[in-house]
């Protein structure tokens, strides 16, 4: 079971993080195509900088987070910890696994929410056009639960192995 939930999120993290890095290029070409457009013809694409604001941006952050945390990247401070016995190296990390859980399921759960309520109300911004932002909302919560099935299987990993990750 372990194999297979951790075979699992490998999938959802790698999907996610292609995504990601499907619209990190597309915000470059967007980007760039503005700046030329400004630059040679002195008229910029209507609409990049709320897209960039409340599209790419929120999609580049959100959508990998389960891969880095699959991958162990994410910011530790372990000076102390490293010189501990190995099985309370594992207790702790199972802790910090667990408080993860927790923190990035409340997340979750809170963003489904939002993202549920923008999308009944048609969330938009003011603008000089019609611009809705209700369907990147949906990015927190999609990030928020891959973190925590990377989380669990980072979890039954380390059990099975019997040392932290």
């Amino acid at each position: 079971m372990t194999e297979t939930l951790a075979r699992l999120a490998a999938r959802v993290d790698r999907a996610l993080l292609a995504v990601s890095c499907a619209f990190l290029a597309l915000m470059m070409l967007h980007v760039t195509f503005d700046v030329a457009l400004r630059f040679l013809f002195n008229a910029p694409v209507v609409g990049t900088l709320e897209t960039v604001s409340y599209y790419y941006m929120i999609i580049a952050v959100f959508l990998p987070l389960a891969y880095v945390e699959r991958k162990g990247e994410h910011i530790r401070v372990d000076l102390f910890v490293q010189h501990l016995p190995h099985g309370l190296q594992l207790g702790l990390y199972l802790l910090a696994c667990l408080a993860g859980l927790a923190f990035f399921g409340m997340l979750a759960y809170q963003g489904l929410l939002d993202a549920w309520r923008s999308t009944l109300r048609q969330e938009t911004i003011m603008s000089n056009f019609l611009f809705y932002i209700w369907p990147s909302r949906w990015a927190l919560p999609l990030g928020f639960f891959a973190v925590c099935l990377a989380l669990v299987a980072n979890i039954l990993t380390a059990l099975q192995k019997r040392r932290a990750l």
